[in-house]
């Protein structure tokens, strides 16, 4: 089925998607405050850093994970259910992300951190939208798109366990030269 029939399928028009879109959005503030808060309960239980966030940062991204389905929804509600789990997830991801910059430098350099991750981000926002744009020509189908969202987070997360295996304070101050 085409992008054009499956929104024929749904009944949303644009003077009817208010509803769906609240409640996607309603979710999603849930998902960015259950972020912050999971990982804040993990570290009043003891848990280190690392733990407790890469902790957090596993269940959103696996959260993620059953989004293609939305595309195979068979009805609005579901769909609307599986895109609010996946953006709540991503608010959560994103909670506990932008406090990884303030676990791992200092104070300082916290700004510079979040600038240069967010402006990679956008490049790679950039980037995707233009696949996004020939994958849907192409194939017809926000399934692949979704198969690539369910899979980011757990990438990412890959990538940052790789990178920084342990979330420590970063000792900047040391590697200058005078």
């Amino acid at each position: 089925m085409g992008v054009l029939s499956r929104q024929v399928h749904y009944g949303v028009t644009l003077s009817k998607v208010g509803l769906p879109l609240f409640v996607i959005y309603l979710i999603a503030t849930v998902g960015s405050v259950g972020g912050g808060w999971l990982s804040s309960l993990l570290l009043k239980r003891g848990w280190s850093v690392n733990s407790a966030r890469k902790t957090a940062m596993l269940i959103c991204a696996l959260a993620v994970v059953p989004v293609p389905f939305a595309s195979k929804a068979s009805n609005l509600w579901t769909a609307i259910a599986l895109i609010g789990l996946a953006l709540a997830a991503h608010q959560g991801w994103s909670a506990n992300l932008f406090t990884l910059a303030s676990d791992t430098f200092p104070r300082r350099a916290v700004g510079s951190i979040v600038g240069f991750g967010g402006m990679f981000g956008s490049l790679g926002a950039l980037l995707l939208s233009e696949v996004a744009g020939h994958v849907l020509q192409v194939t017809k189908s926000y399934l692949p798109l979704f198969i690539i969202a369910a899979s980011a987070y757990l990438t990412a997360l890959l990538i940052i366990h790789l990178l920084v295996p342990r979330l420590e304070p970063a000792d900047i101050d040391s590697q200058r030269t005078t």
